[in-house]
């Protein structure tokens, strides 16, 4: 804008200038790197807790409960059986020899709702074992809290 003759005039700065666009930026990208980190640290004070860090997962349920102060005690969850008796049949299937999209198909053959009432497919069985996603790579599973 500057180079076609144009003045940016905020209410609260005044005229924009190339310092303002360059300190605002950097104070930006500051407060976010800050605040990525305060919450990877409460994140991980939840963890160490033994309670959730967030996130649904299939088989487990948020339980909603109020501390004597009427605030909300958050991370805590509980099995959910009829979710979780699906969890265990999907690594019994994979373990005997199924193929991800295999198990899929026969759950949604035997018309068993996905997570959030979808179909299953074979990425919400096996998913992306780096990023951990998927039944068969999450390790909530297996006890451990991410």
């Amino acid at each position: 804008m500057r180079f076609a003759g144009v003045q940016i005039i905020t209410l609260s700065e005044g005229e924009v200038s190339e310092l303002h666009i360059g300190l605002k930026g950097t104070m930006g990208a500051l407060y976010l790197k800050d605040l990525a980190d305060k919450t990877r640290r409460g994140l991980r004070g939840r963890i160490e807790d033994g309670k959730s860090g967030g996130g649904l997962c299939y088989g487990y349920d948020v339980v909603h409960q109020l501390n004597a102060d009427g605030e909300a005690i958050r991370g805590e969850r509980r099995i959910n059986e009829t979710e979780a008796h699906l969890v265990r049949r999907i690594f019994t299937d994979y373990l005997a020899g199924k193929s991800s999209r295999m198990i899929a198909m026969q759950l949604n053959g035997e018309g068993i709702p996905g997570p959030q009432g979808s179909e299953w497919g074979p990425s919400t069985i096996h998913g992306n074992p780096k990023r951990g996603t998927g039944i068969l790579n999450n390790e909530l599973y297996i006890g451990k809290l991410v």
